[in-house]
């Protein structure tokens, strides 16, 4: 199984390495995203706690930033499900999926191997994102393994259901508009444990953190675990 699910990710990420279109289509579409969301918000508005004196106003945290972790993981969610769409475009292509079950290979091998490319392509976009983030929504992180950690956590977490239910929509005509009513209601919970463990990161305390990162890591095995269980018999059905 990983034997077949490190050719799976080496096939795929060439393939992204020769076509570039994580970077030249995807990355643009998210920074994209990242300034609209920042255009939407006024930089003016800003969070003030109840019984504060106005004259502290200066020192108070904009809207903008507050609200920042929550529109960094919308925008990795946007950009995650174009790269799963073309992770499988890539297989419906001239009869590639049925070549793969011809092949022998591992159904559970291919589905890790999915994974592990489309998070490999994920986390340079992540990095790229966070970056552009923190100068436009003026962040400062106070705590760098807390949010590395919750970001592989939910990245997996993300991925592997994106891979689940784009397999499952890859043979429907209408899977470009499937896919995201499939994975959005699954992927809530992942989003909302990503954006306050990120929140916790960045302004802190990173205690208030870490209990959010465990409920990511029990999300990560579940779907996980059951992408590899039910991938095969997707596949068959596929």
């Amino acid at each position: 199984m990983l034997h077949d699910a490190w050719l799976m990710a080496k096939k795929d990420l060439r393939i992204e390495m020769g076509s570039r279109v994580v970077l030249g289509q995807v990355l643009p579409f998210g920074i994209l995203i990242l300034i609209l969301f920042g255009l939407a918000i006024s930089p003016n508005l800003a969070v003030i706690a109840p019984n504060e004196p106005i004259a502290g106003f200066a020192d108070r945290r904009s809207v903008l930033s507050q609200v920042a972790p929550g529109l960094f993981w919308m925008t990795v969610l946007l950009s995650s499900l174009m790269a799963l769409n073309r992770s499988f475009l890539i297989e419906s292509q001239d009869g590639n999926f049925d070549a793969l079950k011809m092949a022998g290979l591992d159904p559970a091998g291919i589905f890790l191997g999915k994974v592990l490319a489309v998070i490999a392509q994920l986390l340079v976009l992540e990095a790229a994102l966070g970056v552009g983030a923190a100068i436009l929504y003026q962040l400062q992180l106070t705590d760098a393994v807390l949010l590395a950690t919750a970001v592989v956590l939910a990245t997996t977490a993300v991925t592997s259901a994106g891979t689940l239910y784009t397999a499952l929509a890859s043979g429907l005509q209408a899977r470009d508009t499937l896919v995201p009513l499939l994975v959005l209601p699954v992927l809530a919970p992942v989003l909302l444990a990503a954006t306050l463990a990120t929140e916790s990161a960045v302004f802190g305390p990173a205690s208030d953190g870490w209990p959010w990162v465990l409920l990511l890591g029990v999300f990560t095995l579940l779907y996980v675990g059951i992408g590899i269980v039910s991938f095969g018999p997707i596949m068959e059905e596929t």
